[in-house]
């Protein structure tokens, strides 16, 4: 009897040694649901039935463990927006037509699909990122490529970048265009301006030429945890022939919705103007893109 006293003894202070030198889990963890419900907290218990969180907002939460997607470690609190979490991904190195300077992971692939056709970037490396685009028709077709420099300052980067593309069946493939440029891009991933020069042409076997410098200024800006603000232009002035000169302005703000971290929803409404010759044209240019990354 003595001696089943004694061990008893033994494992309750065992239980409590223990206790005492297990640390607690300080983790914070995003929590998904099922029905898409998302929670932000810590880890209190898990009996494998169900899990007890304690969140910021509602305190103590239980949730059954059949009605949890995913639990994810948080790493950068600062991730988190007015109390949800805000997802990197790929869809913030893109704006309406340019992209910013920021880098993507490799294999964080993404599809842009909007009114006049898809596009589809594949991050190759870390750094280094090429794409397709095309209209609903195929035709014209074009190849773009970026590769960003790795920078010390994680809130300046630089990169460089091109965009090839051909008429396609259109024409008979006999004009072809390019676009070479570089950005440089200050700020994080939710807050950001980018400045971006290039060279653009257009050749055909027909015509003349059109050629010349374009330049653009675009940004994001986080206004929520799910909506950002998108700003994008376009400035260009193009020499065809000897005499004749456009110059071009595209103008487009818009707002994005990043409902899920693999898919997002962007409205914009451009304006563009071109003058030639004296003559000015302008004309709105309505956007409504999905993103979806796979």
């Amino acid at each position: 009897m003595k001696n089943i006293i004694f061990i008893a003894f033994l494992l309750c202070n065992l239980n409590i040694l223990f206790a005492q030198t297990t640390q607690a889990d300080t983790n914070l963890y995003l929590f998904k649901k099922n029905d898409g419900a998302e929670y932000i907290g810590k880890l209190l218990s898990d009996d494998g039935r169900e899990i007890l969180i304690l969140t910021e907002k509602l305190g103590k939460i239980f949730i059954p463990k059949s009605e949890i997607n995913s639990i994810v470690v948080i790493k950068d609190k600062n991730s988190i927006v007015r109390g949800e979490f805000h997802s990197e991904g790929p869809f913030t190195t893109r704006h309406s037509f340019t992209t910013n300077a920021l880098p993507i992971k490799k294999g964080e692939n993404y599809a842009m699909v909007n009114l006049y056709g898809p596009e589809v970037h594949f991050a190759v490396t870390d750094h280094f990122n090429i794409g397709i685009m095309s209209t609903w028709i195929a035709s014209p077709v074009a190849i773009a490529a970026k590769y960003t420099f790795p920078s010390n300052n994680p809130k300046v980067n630089f990169s460089i970048g091109t965009l090839m593309g051909t008429s396609g069946y259109l024409n008979n493939f006999s004009s072809l265009g390019g676009l070479h440029f570089g950005n440089l891009t200050y700020g994080d991933r939710k807050n950001n301006i980018t400045f971006s020069a290039g060279y653009g042409y257009l050749l055909s076997a027909w015509d003349d030429p059109y050629e010349g410098p374009i330049i653009s200024i675009a940004g994001i800006a986080k206004v929520g945890a799910k909506a950002s603000f998108i700003f994008d232009s376009m400035f260009g002035s193009f020499k065809y022939g000897t005499y004749y000169t456009t110059t071009a302005f595209v103008i487009m703000p818009g707002m994005r919705f990043q409902t899920k971290e693999n898919r997002a929803l962007q409205v914009s409404l451009a304006g563009v103007a071109t003058i030639e010759t004296g003559d000015f044209v302008s004309f709105p240019l309505p956007m409504v893109s999905w993103f979806y990354k796979f």
